[in-house]
C-alpha cells in the first residue's frame, strides 16, 4: 500500500509511541510504502530541528540526523507538479495533495484537521494514523 504520510504524523511516529509509531513500523516492515517529496522532507527537517524537541530526542537516545536519514532511506521521493489551483488555505497541505495525486497513492495519513476535514481528495482517502493502522492490519488478515 502506497501512502503519503504528513509531516506531523512522521514526527509523532519518530518521537513517541502510539498509532503514528505503529504506522511507521508498518513502513519499516514494508507493509506500507512511504511516499514523500523534497518539500515534505525539508519540512520534516525544519520541524524536528526546533529546540522544543531536544528533550524527547535525548530521552529516546536518537538524533535529528539519524531520524531524518531513516525517513530518507524509507521513502520513495517524488517531485510532484503543483496543483492547478489551491485547495487548502495552507500551501503545505496542497503539497501533500499534489504528491498524493502525482504518486498515485492509496492513502493520505495526517493529523492535520484541514486535510482530514476534506475526507478524501481525487478519490484518495485522507485518514488519521489510527484509522490507517486499523486498515493496514485488517488488510493483512485477509
Amino acid at each position: 500500500m502506497r501512502a503519503v504520510i504528513d509531516t506531523n504524523v512522521l514526527l509523532a511516529g519518530l518521537l513517541w509511541r502510539g498509532p503514528s509509531h505503529a504506522l511507521l513500523e508498518h513502513v519499516r516492515a514494508d507493509t506500507v510504502s512511504l511516499i514523500s517529496s523534497p518539500a515534505l522532507l525539508a519540512e520534516l527537517a525544519d520541524v524536528i530541528g526546533r529546540a522544543k524537541f531536544d528533550a524527547i530526542l535525548t530521552q529516546t537516545n536518537t538524533s535529528r540526523e539519524r531520524s531524518l536519514a531513516e525517513v530518507r532511506r524509507l521513502a520513495e521521493v517524488i517531485e510532484p507538479p503543483p496543483l492547478p489551483q489551491p485547495v487548502c488555505r495552507d500551501a503545505d497541505d496542497d503539497q501533500v495533495l499534489a504528491l498524493a495525486i502525482s504518486a498515485k497513492v492509496e492513502l493520505i495519513v495526517s493529523g492535520d484537521n484541514d486535510l482530514l476535514s476534506l475526507g478524501s481528495f481525487e478519490g484518495i482517502p485522507i485518514i488519521t494514523p489510527a484509522q490507517a493502522v486499523s486498515l493496514i492490519e485488517a488488510r493483512g488478515k485477509t
